[in-house]
Protein backbone atom coordinates (compact mmCIF):
# COMPACT_ATOMS: atom_id res chain seq x y z
CA UNK A 1 0.00 0.00 0.00
CA UNK A 2 1.48 3.13 -1.06
CA UNK A 3 0.53 6.07 1.35
CA UNK A 4 3.08 8.81 2.73
CA UNK A 5 3.89 8.59 6.57
CA UNK A 6 1.60 11.95 7.43
CA UNK A 7 -1.48 12.53 8.42
CA UNK A 8 -2.18 16.30 7.11
CA UNK A 9 -4.66 18.82 8.11
CA UNK A 10 -6.46 21.32 6.18
CA UNK A 11 -7.24 25.01 6.18
CA UNK A 12 -10.85 25.47 6.02
CA UNK A 13 -14.42 24.25 5.59
CA UNK A 14 -13.62 23.53 1.86
CA UNK A 15 -10.80 21.93 -0.35
CA UNK A 16 -8.65 24.36 -1.99
CA UNK A 17 -6.97 23.73 -5.38
CA UNK A 18 -3.56 23.14 -3.50
CA UNK A 19 -5.25 20.61 -0.65
CA UNK A 20 -6.69 18.79 -3.75
CA UNK A 21 -3.25 18.23 -5.20
CA UNK A 22 -1.73 17.39 -1.72
CA UNK A 23 -4.49 14.61 -1.50
CA UNK A 24 -3.51 13.17 -5.17
CA UNK A 25 0.13 12.73 -3.64
CA UNK A 26 -1.20 10.31 -1.30
CA UNK A 27 -0.91 10.95 2.46
CA UNK A 28 -1.53 8.61 5.09
CA UNK A 29 -5.00 10.31 6.38
CA UNK A 30 -6.39 14.02 7.30
CA UNK A 31 -7.35 15.03 10.54
CA UNK A 32 -10.38 17.50 10.40
CA UNK A 33 -10.56 20.37 13.22
CA UNK A 34 -13.39 22.98 14.07
CA UNK A 35 -11.79 25.37 11.67
CA UNK A 36 -12.94 22.84 8.84
CA UNK A 37 -16.33 21.88 10.48
CA UNK A 38 -19.40 24.12 10.26
CA UNK A 39 -22.74 22.23 9.19
CA UNK A 40 -23.70 18.73 8.78
CA UNK A 41 -23.94 18.71 5.31
CA UNK A 42 -20.86 20.92 4.53
CA UNK A 43 -18.98 18.16 6.67
CA UNK A 44 -20.35 15.16 4.92
CA UNK A 45 -19.64 17.21 1.68
CA UNK A 46 -15.95 17.82 2.53
CA UNK A 47 -15.72 14.07 3.78
CA UNK A 48 -17.02 12.84 0.65
CA UNK A 49 -14.77 15.11 -1.60
CA UNK A 50 -11.29 13.83 0.82
CA UNK A 51 -12.31 10.27 -0.37
CA UNK A 52 -13.14 11.25 -3.99
CA UNK A 53 -10.02 13.01 -4.39
CA UNK A 54 -7.68 10.67 -2.71
CA UNK A 55 -9.47 7.71 -4.83
CA UNK A 56 -10.02 5.98 -1.58
CA UNK A 57 -13.21 5.27 -0.24
CA UNK A 58 -11.76 3.73 3.24
CA UNK A 59 -9.39 7.15 3.33
CA UNK A 60 -8.82 7.87 7.15
CA UNK A 61 -10.49 10.34 8.25
CA UNK A 62 -9.74 11.49 11.75
CA UNK A 63 -11.60 13.64 14.69
CA UNK A 64 -10.29 14.42 17.65
CA UNK A 65 -13.84 14.05 19.70
CA UNK A 66 -13.49 13.71 23.15
CA UNK A 67 -16.10 15.66 24.40
CA UNK A 68 -16.13 18.46 26.71
CA UNK A 69 -13.02 20.85 27.10
CA UNK A 70 -11.74 19.23 23.49
CA UNK A 71 -14.89 18.89 21.26
CA UNK A 72 -14.61 19.93 17.19
CA UNK A 73 -18.27 19.52 16.96
CA UNK A 74 -19.45 21.28 19.87
CA UNK A 75 -21.30 23.79 17.52
CA UNK A 76 -23.14 20.73 16.28
CA UNK A 77 -23.53 18.20 18.81
CA UNK A 78 -24.57 18.68 22.49
CA UNK A 79 -21.82 16.04 24.24
CA UNK A 80 -20.82 18.34 27.03
CA UNK A 81 -19.86 15.20 29.19
CA UNK A 82 -16.19 14.37 29.99
CA UNK A 83 -14.39 11.42 30.71
CA UNK A 84 -14.13 12.02 34.00
CA UNK A 85 -17.63 12.14 34.55
CA UNK A 86 -17.94 8.38 34.01
CA UNK A 87 -14.39 7.52 36.34
CA UNK A 88 -16.21 9.35 39.22
CA UNK A 89 -19.57 7.57 38.42
CA UNK A 90 -17.50 4.17 38.53
CA UNK A 91 -16.85 4.48 41.83
CA UNK A 92 -20.70 4.48 42.62
CA UNK A 93 -21.99 2.49 40.25
CA UNK A 94 -19.71 -0.23 38.37
CA UNK A 95 -22.35 -1.56 35.95
CA UNK A 96 -24.53 1.67 35.73
CA UNK A 97 -21.28 3.70 34.72
CA UNK A 98 -19.98 1.24 32.02
CA UNK A 99 -23.27 0.59 30.66
CA UNK A 100 -24.06 4.42 29.92
CA UNK A 101 -20.78 4.93 28.36
CA UNK A 102 -21.19 1.52 25.66
CA UNK A 103 -24.17 3.62 25.07
CA UNK A 104 -22.95 7.57 25.01
CA UNK A 105 -20.18 5.62 22.54
CA UNK A 106 -22.39 4.06 20.75
CA UNK A 107 -24.27 6.66 19.70
CA UNK A 108 -21.23 9.13 19.09
CA UNK A 109 -19.72 6.28 16.72
CA UNK A 110 -22.81 6.62 14.30
CA UNK A 111 -22.51 10.48 14.40
CA UNK A 112 -19.10 10.51 13.09
CA UNK A 113 -19.41 7.41 10.40
CA UNK A 114 -22.46 8.88 9.24
CA UNK A 115 -20.83 12.28 8.87
CA UNK A 116 -17.43 10.15 7.02
CA UNK A 117 -14.91 9.86 9.85
CA UNK A 118 -13.75 6.42 10.79
CA UNK A 119 -11.32 7.68 13.35
CA UNK A 120 -11.40 9.29 16.68
CA UNK A 121 -8.67 10.42 18.85
CA UNK A 122 -9.91 8.64 21.66
CA UNK A 123 -9.08 7.22 24.96
CA UNK A 124 -7.17 9.71 27.02
CA UNK A 125 -5.65 6.75 28.84
CA UNK A 126 -3.24 9.30 31.31
CA UNK A 127 -3.59 8.72 34.78
CA UNK A 128 -4.06 11.86 36.58
CA UNK A 129 -2.07 13.22 39.83
CA UNK A 130 -3.14 15.87 42.32
CA UNK A 131 -0.55 17.65 40.10
CA UNK A 132 -1.64 17.13 36.57
CA UNK A 133 -1.62 19.85 33.81
CA UNK A 134 -5.26 21.49 33.35
CA UNK A 135 -4.68 20.57 29.65
CA UNK A 136 -5.18 16.98 30.65
CA UNK A 137 -8.07 17.30 33.90
CA UNK A 138 -11.25 16.22 33.20
CA UNK A 139 -10.05 14.68 29.60
CA UNK A 140 -8.63 11.49 31.95
CA UNK A 141 -10.93 8.78 33.61
CA UNK A 142 -9.35 9.13 37.00
CA UNK A 143 -6.32 9.21 39.20
CA UNK A 144 -6.67 5.42 40.04
CA UNK A 145 -4.89 3.54 37.36
CA UNK A 146 -7.12 0.51 37.57
CA UNK A 147 -10.19 2.78 36.61
CA UNK A 148 -8.50 4.38 33.58
CA UNK A 149 -7.60 0.96 32.00
CA UNK A 150 -11.10 -0.46 32.63
CA UNK A 151 -11.79 2.77 30.39
CA UNK A 152 -9.40 2.25 27.92
CA UNK A 153 -9.77 -0.62 27.24
CA UNK A 154 -13.87 -0.74 26.90
CA UNK A 155 -13.81 2.32 24.51
CA UNK A 156 -11.15 0.49 22.12
CA UNK A 157 -14.37 -2.49 22.37
CA UNK A 158 -16.87 -0.19 21.65
CA UNK A 159 -15.60 1.67 19.07
CA UNK A 160 -14.89 -1.22 17.40
CA UNK A 161 -17.39 -2.83 17.68
CA UNK A 162 -19.09 0.10 16.27
CA UNK A 163 -16.80 0.86 12.89
CA UNK A 164 -14.44 3.43 14.43
CA UNK A 165 -11.20 3.21 15.70
CA UNK A 166 -9.85 4.83 18.47
CA UNK A 167 -6.21 6.36 18.95
CA UNK A 168 -5.14 5.55 22.65
CA UNK A 169 -3.25 8.16 24.00
CA UNK A 170 -0.76 10.14 25.50
CA UNK A 171 1.72 6.87 25.70
CA UNK A 172 3.32 6.51 27.65
CA UNK A 173 1.52 8.99 29.69
CA UNK A 174 1.15 12.21 30.22
CA UNK A 175 -0.88 12.32 33.73
CA UNK A 176 3.13 12.84 35.42
CA UNK A 177 3.47 16.34 33.96
CA UNK A 178 2.58 19.39 35.31
CA UNK A 179 3.41 21.49 31.73
CA UNK A 180 1.25 21.71 28.64
CA UNK A 181 2.98 20.23 25.52
CA UNK A 182 0.88 22.50 23.24
CA UNK A 183 3.20 25.60 24.66
CA UNK A 184 6.60 24.15 26.21
CA UNK A 185 8.46 20.73 26.86
CA UNK A 186 7.30 18.84 29.97
CA UNK A 187 10.21 17.21 31.82
CA UNK A 188 9.46 14.32 33.80
CA UNK A 189 11.68 12.95 36.72
CA UNK A 190 10.02 10.20 37.48
CA UNK A 191 12.27 6.74 37.85
CA UNK A 192 11.53 3.95 35.56
CA UNK A 193 9.89 2.07 38.24
CA UNK A 194 7.73 4.74 39.63
CA UNK A 195 6.42 5.13 35.53
CA UNK A 196 5.69 1.80 34.97
CA UNK A 197 4.02 1.32 38.42
CA UNK A 198 1.59 4.13 36.89
CA UNK A 199 1.52 6.14 34.50
CA UNK A 200 2.49 2.75 31.72
CA UNK A 201 -0.34 0.31 33.66
CA UNK A 202 -3.59 1.71 31.60
CA UNK A 203 -1.41 1.45 28.10
CA UNK A 204 -0.20 -2.10 28.52
CA UNK A 205 -0.87 -4.79 26.05
CA UNK A 206 -3.76 -2.37 24.54
CA UNK A 207 -5.78 -4.25 21.57
CA UNK A 208 -6.36 -0.05 20.11
CA UNK A 209 -4.97 -0.29 16.49
CA UNK A 210 -3.29 3.09 16.89
CA UNK A 211 -1.19 5.28 19.66
CA UNK A 212 -0.80 8.86 19.87
CA UNK A 213 3.00 9.72 22.01
CA UNK A 214 3.59 11.89 24.14
CA UNK A 215 5.60 14.95 23.36
CA UNK A 216 7.43 15.03 27.19
CA UNK A 217 11.27 14.50 28.17
CA UNK A 218 11.16 11.57 30.84
CA UNK A 219 14.71 12.77 32.24
CA UNK A 220 15.41 9.22 33.70
CA UNK A 221 14.38 7.13 30.47
CA UNK A 222 16.52 9.49 27.98
CA UNK A 223 17.74 12.84 29.09
CA UNK A 224 17.93 14.28 25.69
CA UNK A 225 15.00 13.55 23.49
CA UNK A 226 11.17 13.85 24.27
CA UNK A 227 9.41 10.24 23.64
CA UNK A 228 8.21 11.48 20.14
CA UNK A 229 11.91 11.71 19.20
CA UNK A 230 13.20 8.54 21.32
CA UNK A 231 14.03 5.37 20.04
CA UNK A 232 14.71 3.82 23.12
CA UNK A 233 11.18 5.13 24.56
CA UNK A 234 9.54 3.80 21.38
CA UNK A 235 11.55 0.93 20.74
CA UNK A 236 12.37 -0.37 24.06
CA UNK A 237 9.30 0.88 26.48
CA UNK A 238 6.36 1.45 23.66
CA UNK A 239 6.67 -1.99 21.95
CA UNK A 240 8.61 -4.02 24.26
CA UNK A 241 7.34 -3.62 27.68
CA UNK A 242 4.15 -2.38 26.73
CA UNK A 243 3.64 -4.68 23.98
CA UNK A 244 1.72 -2.20 21.84
CA UNK A 245 1.42 -4.24 18.30
CA UNK A 246 -0.48 -0.82 16.27
CA UNK A 247 0.32 2.02 14.70
CA UNK A 248 2.29 4.86 16.71
CA UNK A 249 1.64 8.45 15.12
CA UNK A 250 3.66 11.06 16.64
CA UNK A 251 1.37 13.87 18.30
CA UNK A 252 0.95 17.42 16.65
CA UNK A 253 4.68 17.80 15.04
CA UNK A 254 4.16 21.98 15.43
CA UNK A 255 3.79 21.85 18.99
CA UNK A 256 6.06 24.23 21.18
CA UNK A 257 7.28 20.88 23.21
CA UNK A 258 9.19 19.79 20.07
CA UNK A 259 12.15 22.52 19.89
CA UNK A 260 13.25 22.37 16.21
CA UNK A 261 11.19 22.99 12.88
CA UNK A 262 8.73 21.20 11.48
CA UNK A 263 10.74 19.13 8.77
CA UNK A 264 13.39 18.40 11.28
CA UNK A 265 10.77 17.30 14.19
CA UNK A 266 8.92 14.97 10.87
CA UNK A 267 12.31 13.08 9.85
CA UNK A 268 12.84 12.98 13.87
CA UNK A 269 9.76 11.21 14.91
CA UNK A 270 9.61 8.42 12.17
CA UNK A 271 13.22 7.79 12.57
CA UNK A 272 12.69 7.17 16.49
CA UNK A 273 10.17 4.54 15.53
CA UNK A 274 7.21 7.09 15.09
CA UNK A 275 5.42 5.10 12.10
CA UNK A 276 3.26 8.33 11.31
CA UNK A 277 3.89 12.19 11.95
CA UNK A 278 1.15 14.01 12.64
CA UNK A 279 0.38 17.99 11.27
CA UNK A 280 -1.74 19.71 12.98
CA UNK A 281 -1.51 23.55 11.47
CA UNK A 282 -3.28 23.12 8.25
CA UNK A 283 -0.98 25.20 6.38
CA UNK A 284 -0.72 23.91 2.37
CA UNK A 285 2.27 24.78 2.08
CA UNK A 286 3.70 23.38 5.22
CA UNK A 287 1.63 20.16 4.18
CA UNK A 288 2.94 20.10 0.83
CA UNK A 289 6.77 20.45 2.36
CA UNK A 290 6.51 17.60 4.90
CA UNK A 291 4.95 15.19 2.39
CA UNK A 292 7.97 16.12 0.01
CA UNK A 293 10.29 15.38 2.73
CA UNK A 294 8.75 11.95 4.07
CA UNK A 295 8.60 8.49 3.44
CA UNK A 296 6.65 6.18 2.07
CA UNK A 297 4.91 4.15 4.84
CA UNK A 298 6.54 0.98 5.95
CA UNK A 299 6.01 -2.41 5.49
CA UNK A 300 4.68 -3.07 9.02
CA UNK A 301 2.58 0.06 8.77
CA UNK A 302 1.40 -0.93 5.22
CA UNK A 303 0.37 -4.43 6.43
CA UNK A 304 -1.50 -2.33 9.83
CA UNK A 305 -3.57 -0.08 7.84
CA UNK A 306 -4.92 -2.70 5.36
CA UNK A 307 -5.71 -4.35 8.47
CA UNK A 308 -7.95 -1.34 9.56
CA UNK A 309 -9.22 -1.14 6.07
CA UNK A 310 -10.69 -4.73 6.49
CA UNK A 311 -11.89 -3.77 9.79
CA UNK A 312 -13.99 -0.69 7.82
CA UNK A 313 -17.31 -1.67 6.84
Amino acid sequence: MKKKAIIISLSGTKLSKKEIILLKKKPWGVILFSRNLKSIKQIKELTSKIKYYSKDKKFPIIIDEEGLSVSRLKKLINHNISANFFGKLFKKNRTFSTRIYEHYLKSLCKILKDLGFNINTIPVIDVLRDYTHKIISDRSFSKDKKIVKKFGDLTIKSLHSNSICGVIKHIPGHGCSFSDSHKKKPIVSLSLKELNQTDFYPFRLSKAKFAMTAHILYKKLDKDNVASHSKKIIKDIIRKKLGFKGIIMSDDISMKALQFDLVTNARKSIEAGCNLVLYCGGKTNENLKLIKILPDIDKFTSKKTSEFYKFLR
